[in-house]
């Protein structure tokens, strides 16, 4: 399933009335689920693997960041594998302390074997990142705090 196609299901619930999606197209299964947290309505896609025999058990929820975290969190914008640099032993994008620019690449988030770079949304220095290089992330995942 094509990411444009992904983000495309994902606005499509966010902007109905419906609360849970499940698409499958041969091997791949991706299913959506909008959530009514806090923060209001919100789309998720939790699960794409091959369909399983009996049924998925529900992912579970991102974590959150620390609640001492002052500062702006950059949270991943779709499900995937998240990684700190361009390529396997090149340099990272940031590290902790380097100052951003709304716009500038800060990590990579692989996707349906589509590398997606992830950009600043704010100006700032980076004071935390919350993920490990190679780590599976979740849509919405706290990535960085940016102050």
């Amino acid at each position: 399933m094509d990411l444009r196609k992904l983000k495309k299901l994902i606005d499509l619930v966010q902007e109905s009335g419906v609360a849970e999606l499940e698409i499958t197209e041969g091997e791949e299964r991706v299913r959506i689920v909008k959530s009514f947290g806090e923060r209001g309505g919100g789309a998720q896609a939790l699960a794409m693997e091959p369909p399983a025999s009996a049924p998925a058990a529900p992912a579970p929820p991102a974590p959150e960041p620390p609640a001492a975290t002052d500062g702006h969190v950059v949270k991943a914008p779709m499900v995937g594998t998240f990684y700190r640099a361009p390529s396997p032993g090149a340099k990272p994008f940031v590290e902790v302390g380097d100052a951003v620019k709304k716009g500038q690449a800060i990590c990579i988030i692989e996707a349906m074997k589509l590398m997606n770079e992830i950009e600043a949304d704010s100006d700032g220095v980076v004071k935390e990142i919350l993920v490990e290089n190679g780590q599976p992330v979740e849509y919405g995942e706290p990535l960085f705090v940016i102050a």
